[in-house]
């Protein structure tokens, strides 16, 4: 994992620094072997990316650590909360408790599955496409 995200991890406070690193290792470890997979600090967060397109990050908030799914609209999954306005779904998380491994698991199987070409956004003038 990049040391920039575990550094991320390490300046949070404790009770954020247990979620994030709950969240940082499960993903690291669906992604771990892919190997279009790449991960890194983005616009001060951190972030997964296949073939360069964000799939799923997180960042700590001011009372919660909110993960976000790029492309997690389309995964129809009622505990993911729209964000924005185009595809990106979040849930959050104020206690390291409420995270649930296994629904962690089935989304970030829907992330690597279902994808829309953020990567290419700015070029598209903001335009979508689904890749898969």
């Amino acid at each position: 994992m990049n040391r920039d995200i575990l550094e991320f991890n390490r300046n949070l406070p404790a009770g954020r620094r247990e979620i994030c690193d709950l969240l940082s290792t499960e993903i690291q470890s669906f992604f771990k072997d892919l190997p279009d997979a790449e991960n890194k600090l983005w616009h001060g967060a951190p972030v997964w990316f296949l073939n360069g397109n964000p799939i799923v990050g997180y960042d700590s908030l001011k009372n919660c650590v909110r993960l976000l799914f790029w492309s997690g609209q389309s995964f129809n999954e009622p505990s993911l909360q729209p964000e924005g306005s185009f595809k990106a779904a979040e849930v959050r998380y104020e206690n390291l408790d409420k995270i649930k491994v296994d629904e962690l698991a089935a989304w970030l199987k829907k992330a690597k599955d279902i994808q829309w070409d953020y990567k290419n956004i700015v070029k598209r003038r903001g335009v979508l496409e689904r890749l898969s």
